[in-house]
């Protein structure tokens, strides 16, 4: 199992600790307890994990892949966004502790803004998380003018956004460039709703870098 350099004091703290307790279990002849030991490494560090992913090249202009796995809790369209600077249509995903947390960039772009606001860590799965919980906002620059954003916001359990971006960063389509630690919420927000193409529906399940999120139709 791979996992992400993003957790690695995580995981590598989890690995001592249950290296040491089943070492110490089967000394003392408790194999169920060593086995234990492992099941539940297992469950901790799986949460670190990060599986390959071919990422798709065969895809029609303005295709946004999903920048987090998940679940599709909400798509929106408001008459202001920061990151769009205009109206925009936000799809929003959650993300249980089962996922994986690793977070890709949706489209080619530039890093133009990086936004972090401390606040709250109500349950991701409530819809005042989005509004009040911690968050980290990355602005892409896609050409010329435009821009997309990409939000991360914190849950209940996860108390870190990991983003180690700066202005001025490039990224590939699929390409990773955080994650969130445990349950939490991650946000595509797209300019031009009128020219937006939204691909997936409530209730969906997406994966960063493969599904098909949305299409920005070129402009007029």
């Amino acid at each position: 199992m791979l996992l992400s350099r993003y957790g690695l004091r995580e995981w590598l703290s989890i690995t001592i600790v249950c290296a040491v307790i089943g070492t110490v279990c089967a000394a003392i002849g408790w194999w169920w307890a060593f086995g234990g030991a492992g099941v539940i490494w297992i469950g901790l560090a799986g949460f670190f994990r990060d599986p390959f992913r071919k990422v798709p090249t065969d895809l029609p202009g303005g295709t946004m892949l999903s920048p987090a796995d998940g679940t599709v809790s909400k798509v929106l369209r408001v008459d202001h966004h920061e990151a769009t600077g205009g109206p925009a249509v936000i799809v929003r995903i959650f993300l249980s502790v089962l996922n994986v947390h690793i977070n890709r960039s949706p489209c080619d772009g530039e890093v133009s803004a990086l936004k972090h606001v401390p606040g709250k860590y109500y349950d991701a799965r409530r819809e005042i998380s989005a509004a009040e919980n911690e968050s980290n906002l990355i602005t892409l620059c896609i050409g010329g003018d435009e821009t997309i954003g990409v939000r991360q916001v914190s849950g209940a359990i996860a108390r870190r956004i990991v983003c180690p971006l700066q202005t001025g960063d490039r990224l590939s389509r699929g390409q990773k460039f955080g994650m969130i630690k445990f349950g939490s919420t991650t946000e595509l927000i797209l300019p031009r709703p009128d020219d937006v193409e939204v691909l997936v529906a409530e209730g969906d399940k997406v994966r960063a870098g493969l599904t098909r999120l949305a299409r920005l139709k070129p402009k007029s």
